[in-house]
């Protein structure tokens, strides 16, 4: 019932995920970021708290791999779980439970990593990568815009999909960027993608404003600086 895109960009070092799914409010269970440690998606039949205990273990120094190694080792009920890691040298990984729903698929690439359930094909998640791949040199927030479209032009899942979401850590404590679309019955993905669009311009102004007041713009709004 759902599908994610979570990657890193290479030369900022900025960490994302974008994930969509039938189900309402997917970003609020699934998607887990933090700056300068990696991302986690936890998927299917979702434990939130997966997330924050990915980051932890790869703020402490394991890798991806070894993170995951300790998640599949430790969680309960890990065969319900989809699990998709990035750390910070960009290294990826990937678990699907053999209790993950209907046609599910993981792929990796360099700081990326695509994985789904419920999908039309298990091709849908290489698709995703490479069109991430595709869009190197763009802003992350475009890039994993472009792989939910790829996943999208390839099928998607085997029902609609309702709610989607984009969140990216980069420097600060917060996330700066954190869009959602909890639920429409029109088309989330391009509701999430307009967000961004809206959002991009003014997301550095933010963190300014948060770090410094005296250096941000204005916005010419009653009651601005």
């Amino acid at each position: 019932m759902t599908f994610s895109v979570s990657g890193r960009c290479a030369d900022t070092g900025m960490f994302g995920i974008a994930v969509s799914s039938s189900s309402p409010s997917v970003a609020a269970r699934c998607a887990h970021v933090r700056a300068n440690v990696g991302a986690v998606s936890t998927q299917n039949i979702t434990d939130p708290r997966l997330g924050p205990k990915g980051l932890e273990l790869m703020a402490q120094g394991l890798s991806a791999e070894a993170a995951l190694e300790r998640l599949v080792a430790e969680a309960p009920h890990i065969e319900y779980r989809q699990l998709a890691l990035v750390d910070a040298h960009g290294r990826t990984a990937s678990y699907s439970g053999c209790r993950t729903l209907g046609t599910h698929a993981t792929a990796r690439g360099d700081n990326v990593v695509a994985a789904g359930n419920m999908l039309i094909t298990a091709e849908i998640p290489k698709k995703m990568v490479e069109a991430f791949a595709a869009t190197k040199g763009r802003h992350l927030g475009d890039r994993l815009i472009a792989a939910m479209r790829a996943a999208v032009a390839a099928g998607g899942e085997e029902g609609p999909v309702h709610s989607m979401g984009l969140i990216m850590a980069d420097r600060v404590s917060w996330n700066v960027a954190d869009l959602r679309v909890d639920w429409t019955e029109g088309d989330p993905i391009e509701e999430c993608a307009g967000l961004w669009q809206r959002w991009r311009k003014e997301m550095d102004a933010y963190v300014t404003r948060a770090l410094n007041p005296t250096e941000a713009p204005s916005y010419g709004v009653p009651g601005d600086l």
